[in-house]
């Protein structure tokens, strides 16, 4: 649970640092901010994210799942 609030924390400021290009965040960390994405880079954020949707591992595929109802609100 730790690591996973430290990889979220990490997520939000390289959010920042990145601004609009996710294709230089790991997986993880695209995982980790959905929901907290502006609606104005949602579009370039979901394409990037489903691009990786195959090369998820379980673990990962998990997280996807349990966060894609943060993304519908």
């Amino acid at each position: 649970m730790k690591k996973l609030i430290i990889i979220f924390i990490f997520a939000l400021f390289a959010t920042f640092a990145y601004a609009e290009n996710y294709s230089e965040m790991s997986t993880q960390e695209l995982i980790s901010i959905m929901g907290y994405v502006d609606k104005k880079n949602q579009t370039k954020f979901e394409n990037e994210l489903k691009s990786r949707i195959s090369t998820m591992t379980p673990k990962e595929k998990t997280m996807y799942q349990n966060n894609l109802k943060k993304m519908k609100k």
